[in-house]
């Protein structure tokens, strides 16, 4: 039990740590993403989509050349 705080507190933080680094600047790659925060480009894509998912950032433009908006 104790594990799964440890776990859902990390994910916290690193939801945290992808919506400022987005609103620091937007044009953020996953994979900039990944190594700034220190976890996989692939949790990064799952912690975009649950962001998405949530409404608090939306994609703005083509995956190329796009960019991300901190909703909320």
């Amino acid at each position: 039990r104790e594990r799964q705080n440890h776990q859902q507190a990390k994910k916290e933080k690193s939801r945290e740590k992808i919506v400022r680094l987005l609103g620091e600047n937007p044009k953020m790659t996953t994979n900039t993403l990944a190594e700034a925060i220190g976890i996989s480009p692939k949790a990064v894509e799952r912690h975009l989509a649950k962001l998405k998912n949530d409404g608090l950032i939306i994609r703005v433009g083509p995956d190329k050349g796009g960019h991300w908006e901190v909703v909320g």
